[in-house]
């Protein structure tokens, strides 16, 4: 196996908290590709992809042929996104990744994503007295 980074890129420093998924608020059976497409942030040629790549990524299909995510399939597709959108890694690096680690990687996985969803709630507070504090300001100056 080459090197596990793709050519040019590291793991980011700064994480897009806008894809974090809180999987208790996944409450439905099964999900559509559009749907987890739309949850993911990643197109759904990227999925039906790592489907390709990873085989522990295997969704049910229905009599149609439709697509059928679990909540776990969604978890796992998190993992893969971390790991090749966040980390940087290669699909040989994660693959490899995820066969040698993987109850460290999803124990690091739920941390990161503990941690974006602080990040994103104290982010929301501090907005919050931002705009409190402005409209004391613009009232008191009246």
């Amino acid at each position: 196996m080459g090197f596990p980074y793709r050519r040019g890129l590291r793991p980011r420093k700064h994480i897009n908290p806008a894809y974090i998924i809180n999987m208790e608020e996944l409450t439905k059976k099964f999900y559509k590709i559009g749907d987890v497409a739309e949850l993911l942030q990643l197109p759904q040629s990227t999925i039906r992809f790592w489907e390709k790549e990873f085989s522990e990524l295997r969704p049910r299909r229905n009599s149609g042929g439709t697509r059928q995510y679990t909540p776990a399939d969604i978890e796992q597709l998190c993992i893969i996104r971390f790991l090749i959108r966040d980390k940087g890694l290669t699909i040989d690096g994660a693959r490899e990744h995820l066969r040698r680690n993987r109850r460290d990687l999803e124990r690091k996985h739920e941390v990161v994503k503990r941690l974006k969803d602080i990040r994103r709630r104290l982010t929301d507070l501090l907005d919050a007295l931002d705009n409190r504090q402005r409209e004391l300001r613009s009232s008191s100056g009246d």
